[in-house]
């Protein structure tokens, strides 16, 4: 009986091509939807043809001789102290793009209308090339 590997996720559910690539059991996911789809793929021990079947903790893949095990890795929720920093430095960020915003804004406001760059049809270049016959 083969050895089986453990392929550890972070969050479930996973979708089985996905699984397939993550694992290195196929080389990319066109082959993985493939193989699928053809029957190759053993979802605890019984054939698996839907391509982006939900894949959960315990569960067992066989494919080309090769058995992997999902595994969970339940890390610990960070602390509700640095969830609040990162809302508080997000908040800050945001107020300081808004006050340059709006500075800006002032800017072009205390402005007469004649002082105010226009760009002029010959200095603005155009993007096509000419078709010649």
């Amino acid at each position: 009986m083969p050895t089986i590997r453990p392929i550890t996720i972070t969050s479930e559910p996973i979708e089985l091509c996905k699984l397939l690539k993550i694992a290195d059991l196929v080389s990319g996911g066109g082959e993985a939807k493939v193989v699928i789809t053809q029957g190759y793929v053993f979802l605890n021990g019984e054939v698996e043809y839907q391509k982006r079947k939900k894949i959960r903790d315990n569960d067992v893949i066989e494919f080309n001789g090769e058995v992997v095990q999902v595994v969970v890795n339940t890390r610990p929720n960070t602390s509700s102290v640095s969830q609040k920093t990162a809302k508080q430095s997000l908040t800050i960020s945001l107020k300081k793009k808004r006050n340059n915003k709006h500075k800006s804004n002032q800017d072009n406001t205390n402005k007469s209308f004649s002082d105010i760059e226009t760009p002029t049809k010959k200095s603005q270049k155009s993007k096509r090339k000419p078709i010649s016959f």
